[in-house]
């Protein structure tokens, strides 16, 4: 189990230093933007391109982790009631079940939109990135998000000492 443990601590990592590094490229390319523009008049033309990208970088590759994690945002007006019936892993595995299963239209939607892009070879104005590449991104950071709320929901309810190995 030690190694199991390493190399998904090692693999979750991953996604978070995608994100760090888009975040730290972004903040670069803004900083560089605002003194152009401001000392030179010469603004960075791409910059709204790279920023959109940038941004869905961000999001999409942390999006499998917050929800393997139950990093999202909750509000806890029934967990008192829960808590006093027992019932709060069954409440938490299966609202990570039903999210994780909602989630399979959004990711057919966006890989369905993301074939249709890459058919026309629509490219970005500026710097001709491949339009589909980002949406490619997009669908795979949902389906990896879905498919951890699915596992997650499934150890929740039936394993849920392994789940709590894994995250310490």
């Amino acid at each position: 189990m030690p190694l199991v443990k390493k190399a998904f601590h090692v693999l979750v990592q991953i996604p978070i230093w995608i994100a760090c590094m888009a975040l730290f490229v972004l903040m670069l390319m803004t900083f560089s933007d605002v003194i152009m523009r401001s000392s030179f008049d010469a603004p960075i033309e791409a910059a709204t391109e790279l920023t959109r990208i940038l941004v869905a970088v961000m999001v999409f590759a942390v999006m499998p982790y917050i929800s393997a994690t139950d990093g999202h945002i909750a509000v806890d007006l029934t967990d008192g009631w829960f808590e006093k019936a027992g019932l709060s892993r069954i409440r938490n595995g299966v609202i990570l079940l039903v999210s994780g299963a909602m989630l399979s239209w959004p990711v057919s939607q966006v890989w369905t939109l993301t074939l249709r892009t890459r058919g026309y070879g629509d490219v970005t104005q500026y710097l001709g990135f491949p339009q589909y590449l980002t949406m490619a991104f997009i669908a795979a950071g949902i389906t990896l998000a879905a498919f951890a709320m699915l596992v997650c929901g499934l150890i929740t309810l039936f394993a849920p000492r392994l789940l709590s190995e894994l995250k310490t």
